[in-house]
């Protein structure tokens, strides 16, 4: 096989293994979302690491991933999103993920920073920011 035949076969290879692995992070991302969005704070449980950062209105704690789930199901029960919206989303680096939403709720504007890294292989919540506007 002559050199200009491997590059290729190696470029190829490196090409489709790093649009695997965003695909991954993105329909992963998309849940964790979409759960938030619509409420079903439960399906974030699936994807929290196993100790997370999270903050809410600048107080910041770490939490068992346990923890965690009840800290966002208490936060989001008192606080039901309505016109979530995404502003920002991107992909740093190869194993880091994060997006940035507002969301209105009965008490008031919210925005959320959400930030997944791969871990093994799959992706989990690093850390969660929840501050009102």
């Amino acid at each position: 096989m002559n050199n200009l035949l491997k590059r290729f076969i190696l470029f190829t290879c490196s090409i489709f293994i790093l649009s695997t692995a965003f695909a991954q992070a993105n329909k992963q991302m998309d849940d964790v979302i979409n759960a938030v969005r619509y409420n079903r704070i439960g399906e974030v449980g699936k994807y929290l690491d196993n100790f997370v950062p999270i903050t809410i209105n600048n107080k910041q704690s770490n939490y068992s991933q346990n923890q965690a789930q009840l800290v966002l199901n208490d936060f989001f029960s008192k606080n039901p999103p309505r016109d979530f919206s995404v502003m920002n989303s991107g992909m740093p680096n190869n194993t880091s993920k994060f997006t940035i939403a507002d969301f209105n709720t009965p008490n008031g504007k919210y925005n959320i920073y959400i930030l997944m890294r791969q871990k093994d292989n799959s992706y989990v919540i690093k850390e969660i920011r929840i501050n009102k506007e």
